[in-house]
């Protein structure tokens, strides 16, 4: 293994009064009680923080929580983010009930290993030890901590101290290393300010690494600063990485602006929710969980009221999941799988925990909304094909907050422009728009094609789950990848098949009487609305200035390439001489008015032959170096 040993962070759960301070102090030297109350009172009340390095060579920090119950929420603040667990039990006496809650957040919450300590073994007896350990073996049965290894220790005596050190060294070795996915976030525990250096926040960082003068995004209320200076276990560092206790100074920000339970991370790359989709089960031993209960969501070092909504059933039983919908009072930030616990506001209790499926769900839940989100249980790497299939397209920059990936290539997915597309979908818009298309071309063989604007409306009327997004930046995207692809042609704003092309067909003679008419009344001919009158309809008109038998020069205007060809050659003519070309001379030698003469020259000016110089035109800058 090259590089330093990977970082762990270690939550301490118990129940009040089983001696985690004081264990974390043997272990450590360091006292994690930071607070004079919690000094007086002889218990933890906010989180502490403390580190050591094993005999192996590991780094491991402890997030010293509270166990009273009063102090469950801050407890919950620390052990949220944190995967592994040392939970203390007192050998003299034994389970209590913090133990029992405790335990059912670590398990709720995913904790993916950990150790007990069986603490204050000076107190008891031989036999009372062997009775206790049986117990807190019996009690972990069936949950996260089952088959955890049981340390009997003192913090008076030093008894077990080395085997614990051995068992928490094993617990890390055995530990997955931690994954750097490129989504660094903090689950920010405290913030408060430093004299002469300003805001700083500290959490437990997961996902991916921090750097000194990188930006970063405040979640979810969108305030951004730049990383001054990093921490870690009290050693700065250029490079923050995870699993981690980290501090951040942050420059740029006031402390007001910063609060327990945000999130910090790099900008776009996560979303605040108000509503969350989710599986759920009630905790063991807890009664089962309804709809009518008002909670407190906890998720990260995140805590928010909560109104629950359940699909498939009337209330959830402990072994017995669920899915459901959480309607949160402020945005909370977390990803699909993020585990959460919910407390009972009135009992003040823990009833339940699950997993998050959807931070983004859609406004209605639709029939079965249970079916849909069965299919993200177990969906893995397959999590953006399916919501691919959900949504039909999503934005690319979408992907990476709503799955947690931004994969260069999706199952089943198309990519166009800043969007992904289920191919499904894309080759049903695909064969509207070519159906549309080919009708198009023959109902109204002398247009070009259709009005782009037109063909999005098509593809949103082809696919109206997407709403209005078709209409706009998605309809757009569509038919950029269709012309890509060369299944359409674009002209300008128009678009047609490949193979179109303007046919005149039994209308030929028609469009000869045309030409033959604006021929005869050159160099003024009649303008479109005298043609319409005349009885040439304006498709007609249009197709043979497609086809190039006449030339449009000004909305209400047409002419010959005859009379444009004589206009070029006497305004070059002109234009040499160092008097230049002014529209009165130009309108005598053509033999025409004003109303020709300018848009003639307008034309002329815009293929570079003349230039506008004041009231007098001059040879372009082409012209004069054909010269």
């Amino acid at each position: 293994m090259t590089g330093p040993p990977p970082l762990h962070v270690v939550a301490t759960a118990g129940h009040v009064d089983h001696g985690k301070s004081s264990l974390i102090v043997r272990l450590t030297g360091i006292d994690p009680d930071r607070w004079e109350e919690e000094k007086r009172r002889g218990l933890t009340i906010d989180l502490g923080f403390a580190w050591t390095t094993l005999p192996s060579g590991h780094e491991i920090g402890f997030v010293d929580v509270p166990g009273h119950e009063r102090f469950v929420r801050n407890m919950l603040a620390g052990v949220g983010p944190v995967r592994l667990v040392l939970f203390v039990v007192a050998a003299d006496e034994g389970w209590k009930p913090q133990s029992e809650e405790h335990l059912a957040i670590v398990d709720v919450l995913g904790a993916a290993a950990g150790v007990v300590a069986l603490t204050k073994v000076d107190l008891v007896d031989d036999e009372t030890l062997s009775a206790r350990a049986g117990q807190v073996r019996q009690r972990l049965s069936g949950t996260a901590l089952e088959g955890a290894r049981i340390v009997p220790c003192s913090s008076v005596t030093g008894t077990g101290l080395e085997e614990l050190r051995s068992a928490l060294d094993e617990l890390v070795t055995e530990a997955p290393p931690p994954v750097d996915e490129g989504r660094p976030r903090l689950h920010i525990d405290r913030s408060f300010t430093i004299r002469g250096a300003g805001t700083v926040v500290t959490g437990t960082l997961t996902g991916g690494t921090f750097a000194v003068g990188e930006e970063v995004e405040v979640y979810p209320s969108g305030f951004r600063a730049r990383i001054r200076s990093l921490q870690t276990h009290r050693r700065p560092v250029d490079e923050a990485r995870p699993i981690s206790r980290v501090a951040v100074n942050l420059a740029g920000l006031a402390k007001e602006s910063v609060k327990r339970g945000d999130l910090l991370g790099r900008p776009g790359q996560w979303r605040p929710a108000g509503t969350l989709e989710v599986r759920l089960a009630a905790v063991r031993g807890a009664a089962p969980v309804g709809a009518r209960g008002a909670y407190k969501l906890h998720v990260g070092a995140a805590e928010r009221d909560a109104s629950l909504r359940l699909y498939d059933a009337d209330e959830v039983a402990p072994g017995a999941p669920a899915f459901g919908r959480l309607h949160l009072n402020h945005p909370v930030t977390v990803a699909v799988g993020d585990r959460f616990v919910l407390r009972d506001t009135g009992r003040r209790v823990t009833v339940a925990g699950g997993r998050v499926l959807d931070t983004d769900p859609p406004r209605r839940p639709g029939p079965a909304p249970w079916a849909r989100l069965a299919r993200r249980v177990d969906a893995g790497d397959r999590l953006s094909s399916l919501l691919l299939e959900e949504r039909g397209a999503v934005r690319g920059a979408d992907l990476a907050p709503l799955t947690g990936a931004a994969p260069t290539t999706v199952d089943g997915g198309r990519r166009a422009s800043s969007w992904w597309i289920a191919e499904s979908l894309f080759d049903r818009l695909a064969a509207a728009l070519t159906e549309a298309l080919a009708r198009h071309h023959d109902e109204h063989p002398l247009r070009p094609g259709m009005e782009a604007v037109e063909a999005r409306r098509l593809l949103g009327r082809a696919a109206p789950e997407l709403a209005g997004a078709i209409d706009d930046a998605l309809g757009t995207a569509v038919l950029a990848a269709l012309e890509a692809d060369g299944t359409i042609a674009r002209d300008g704003t128009v678009l047609r098949l490949p193979a179109h092309r303007i046919s005149l067909g039994e209308r030929e003679e028609e469009a000869r009487k045309l030409v033959a008419i604006v021929r005869l009344g050159e160099p003024a001919p009649p303008d479109v609305r005298e043609l319409i009158d005349a009885g040439f309809d304006l498709e007609l008109i249009e197709a043979a200035c497609t086809t190039g038998r006449l030339v449009r020069i000004d909305d209400d205007i047409v002419v010959t390439p005859d009379l444009v060809a004589r206009a070029e050659e006497t305004a070059r003519r002109e234009a040499a001489g160092p008097d230049g070309l002014t529209v009165s001379r130009f309108r005598e030698l053509l033999g025409t008015t004003r109303k020709y003469a300018l848009p003639l020259l307008t034309r002329l000016d815009q293929m570079g032959v003349t230039r506008r110089d004041g009231d007098v035109r001059r040879l372009g800058p082409g012209e004069r170096r054909q010269q």
